[in-house]
């Protein structure tokens, strides 16, 4: 498989055909492949709220108005939309049921190994907290599940539109979020694209590979 294909063709879908739905075989396909996303110490201080009714769609909606009326369409027109959600805190709680969750998958040997991926965990958590930079490190993993979902929607060949343009406060009431420990971060519309995505006929832009690698000697 040439992946720098799909890296090529991807682009922010900038309007979704509304009769074109996704199969749900495919969204199955893309929720399990956000589950296995890659973050710091094994963390995952995510959680995906998926809308694809209108109604759904349209409390997801309700949050780009009034100051982000331009993605209330994407939203809407899509056929499914992701909420990517990151945590609040990474508390205990969390901590615990991570730990849980990998001995029941078999991650360790022995005891000694349990014990040395929890301390592992428990020093950057506590590493990034002294530092006062929690929120943006569980962040920064979350961006890392928005990478991998869009790269794998192009090679199922499905548009999306990530959007960071919406009032986060609205959406965390409408959703209830804030008794979650949560917070939204990115809403994501996927779909196809209409013939009015004018996005689809631009050529992609990037800096050369000059500007953005340096080679060492």
């Amino acid at each position: 498989m040439n992946l720098t294909r799909f890296a090529k063709a991807r682009h922010a879908t900038k309007a979704f055909d509304p009769a074109r739905k996704i199969p749900a075989a495919v969204i199955d396909e893309l929720k399990e492949l956000i589950r296995f996303s890659p973050s710091s110490v094994n963390s995952q201080p995510w959680h995906f709220v998926v809308a694809e009714s209108d109604a759904a769609r349209a409390r997801v909606a309700k949050s780009m108005q009034p100051g982000y009326a331009y993605n209330e369409p994407k939203v809407m027109r899509a056929s499914h939309v992701l909420v990517l959600c990151v945590r609040t805190d990474m508390d205990e709680a969390h901590l615990n049921a991570v730990l849980a969750q990998e001995e029941a998958d078999g991650r360790f040997a022995n005891a000694e190994a349990k014990v040395g991926q929890q301390n592992t965990r428990a020093f950057y958590v506590n590493l990034h907290r002294e530092r006062a930079d929690l929120p943006a490190w569980m962040e920064k993993q979350a961006y890392l599940a928005l990478g991998t979902l869009l790269i794998g929607a192009s090679t199922l060949e499905i548009d999306a539109c990530p959007m960071e343009g919406f009032d986060t406060k609205a959406l965390d009431e409408e959703l209830g979020l804030a008794a979650k420990g949560l917070t939204s971060l990115v809403v994501i519309g996927l779909g196809y694209r209409s013939g009015d995505d004018f996005n689809a006929k631009l050529p992609k832009s990037r800096l050369s590979t000059a500007a953005v690698f340096t080679e060492l000697a």
